[in-house]
């Protein structure tokens, strides 16, 4: 299903963020680098087990640029939408993020985490581009 057809929602603004990356990385080749860490989402007993094993940790942002500029070391982006807030566990990770040198930002639209994006990379993004996602 197209995600433009789909009721908007978290998951569905991060996709547009993802798309308009993916349409732009022949302008600013760090756009490659962006990705989603799939820390989130139903899981049965299992599964949840063997990823806490492997390392999953609640709270990590949802997406990563490791990219440095403006004398940070990288962006991390919480991805929200609606009423919903950041957990405590969000809290923790995006503060000692910011203390040890990355920026981070919590966005409630695709439109907002691409603002942040482009301003991060010094991205030119024009009105439209944002509304569309790309």
């Amino acid at each position: 299903m197209n995600p433009r057809n789909r009721k908007k929602s978290e998951a569905t603004e991060q996709i547009r963020v993802i798309d308009w990356a993916r349409r732009n990385e022949w302008r600013c080749r760090e756009l490659e680098l962006l990705h989603h860490i799939p820390n989130g989402g139903s899981r049965n007993k299992a599964e949840a087990a063997n990823l806490k094993a492997q390392g999953v940790k609640s709270g990590v942002p949802d997406l990563c640029l490791p990219v440095p500029a403006h004398n940070c070391h990288g962006l991390y982006i919480e991805m929200k939408y609606g009423k919903n807030t950041i957990s405590e566990n969000q809290e923790r990770w995006i503060c000692l993020l910011s203390e040890l040198g990355y920026m981070t930002s919590i966005c409630y639209s695709a439109d907002a985490a691409i603002k942040v994006i482009a301003d991060y990379l010094d991205i030119t993004v024009t009105p439209c581009e944002e509304k569309e996602g790309g």
